[in-house]
């Protein structure tokens, strides 16, 4: 696969039914919970990315089984303590936060020590936020600096904890519910509400898991030592994949497209709300709650008259891994100015994505403020780029990759030239397919 994607045109009018991938998120927690069931568990429409394929190896590494089929996966779950590994196991979680983040969760109880390490993008981000909690169930974690690699061994017996989670992370949230699973007790979360994936499939195999909701916070309670029998899933499209084909649509003119079956979990459409607040032509249709989540057909239309707003803050974490995707291009394209606060967050990804809006935005001749974490945008309808553009340098972003893509097919210029196309294969493959597929010229 050519690393660089070149760029000279914008797409021309469309009017398509498409599909995206399975939902990252489900698909790695589907591989980390059935890997603790008791017994066969199948997941059709597994995404086959890098990321989802580095948590099939690394519980092949932990002693589970597991077989890709054309259409499906079987993971032989052994129960909460059928992992069986070599002392000193070496677990490359790839580009993945999210896996690398939830296996410390799954290894609390582990006899013997495992090195956990990750590609260049994620030895450099912080792993402080689930150091903290792990070490209070016990586990005994050897780190510098809180970064990979780390070297990991578990406690014999696990001890309930309560915890303060203020961040509104998902995968801190995840990480203490897959260790409280293996405690002898309870253990008690207070946390600002985030995704809620893990929650829902603890509900839908019946574990003892409790959730109250208050004004700002969520209060969760679950105990653990409680075995589960395996189950099967059908795993539906992911929503932050199809947000690049929704913007695309906002911003094409005269297109059109259904997105089939997409995840639409209320924690994760921070995006459609957004976007319909700014005048965007987006339909939910045929909704369905299937095992505790819900999916829907996505339909979008060209909508010309986008407008800038206060975006609440509140929204953030809904909205997380889409925002950049907002700001670079919706907002840019708005008329008058969005307002966005409190996205500290989004300097703890694959790379700097605060840093990378700023630069992009930038580049683009697009007006922007950045104060204590919080932007200004002064958008432009009007904008029409007509210089040439090179994209590199984003420590392997998939989402910058993506990002800039679908700015060069809606914003015009010379020519876009993007490097680290191979990004893609840790969420989205056939991205590049599915953009040509609607008529986008991609060399």
């Amino acid at each position: 696969m050519k690393k660089i994607s070149f760029i000279n045109e914008k797409i021309k009018k469309y009017n398509k039914k498409i599909y995206v991938p399975g939902d990252k998120s489900l698909s790695i927690r589907f591989v980390l919970i059935a890997s603790q069931a008791i017994g066969k568990s199948t997941a059709y429409n597994l995404l086959k990315s890098e990321d989802v394929m580095n948590a099939l190896k690394t519980i092949k590494k932990l002693g589970i089984n597991y077989r890709i089929k054309k259409n499906f996966c079987e993971i032989d779950g052994k129960g909460l303590g059928g992992f069986k590994f070599k002392n000193n196991t070496i677990i490359n979680a790839g580009n993945s936060g999210t896996l690398a983040r939830l296996i410390l969760g799954l290894l609390i109880n582990s006899k013997k020590k495992v090195i956990l390490k990750g590609d260049k993008s994620l030895s450099k981000r912080d792993f402080s936020r689930v150091i903290l909690p792990m070490k209070k169930f016990g586990q005994n974690i050897d780190s510098k600096n809180n970064k990979l690699p780390i070297g990991i061994k578990g406690t014999n017996y696990p001890t309930p904890i309560n915890y303060i989670e203020s961040k509104a992370s998902a995968q801190v949230k995840s990480c203490i519910l897959l260790a409280a699973m293996k405690t002898n007790g309870i253990t008690n979360i207070k946390c600002i509400p985030s995704r809620d994936h893990t929650e829902r499939l603890y509900k839908y195999l019946k574990l003892p898991i409790k959730i109250k909701k208050e004004k700002k916070f969520e209060l969760i309670s679950f105990k653990g030592t409680k075995n589960y029998k395996a189950f099967n899933y059908t795993i539906p499209g992911d929503i932050s994949s199809a947000s690049f084909f929704i913007v695309l649509t906002l911003l094409t003119k005269n297109s059109k497209i259904l997105i089939k079956n997409v995840n639409v979990n209320n924690s994760r459409t921070g995006i459609i709300d957004i976007l319909k607040k700014m005048n965007g032509k987006i339909k939910i249709k045929n909704k369905k709650i299937y095992k505790g989540e819900e999916s829907a057909d996505i339909e979008c239309k060209y909508s010309p008259n986008l407008k800038g707003i206060k975006i609440n803050p509140k929204i953030n974490s809904r909205a997380i891994d889409e925002l950049p995707l907002i700001f670079c291009l919706v907002c840019a394209k708005a008329k008058g100015v969005s307002y966005a606060k409190k996205l500290g967050e989004l300097r703890h990804k694959e790379q700097d994505r605060l840093k990378f809006v700023l630069k992009f935005l930038k580049m683009i001749g697009v007006k922007v403020i950045e104060k204590n974490n919080n932007l200004k945008i002064y958008g432009n309808p009007d904008l029409k780029l007509k210089q040439s553009y090179i994209i590199k340098n984003f420590m392997k972003d998939h989402r910058a990759f993506m990002l800039a893509c679908i700015a060069a097919l809606t914003l015009g210029g010379k020519k876009w030239i993007i490097h680290d196309k191979d990004s893609i294969d840790t969420s989205f493959p056939n991205f590049i397919s599915l953009l040509k597929n609607l008529g986008a010229k991609i060399h």
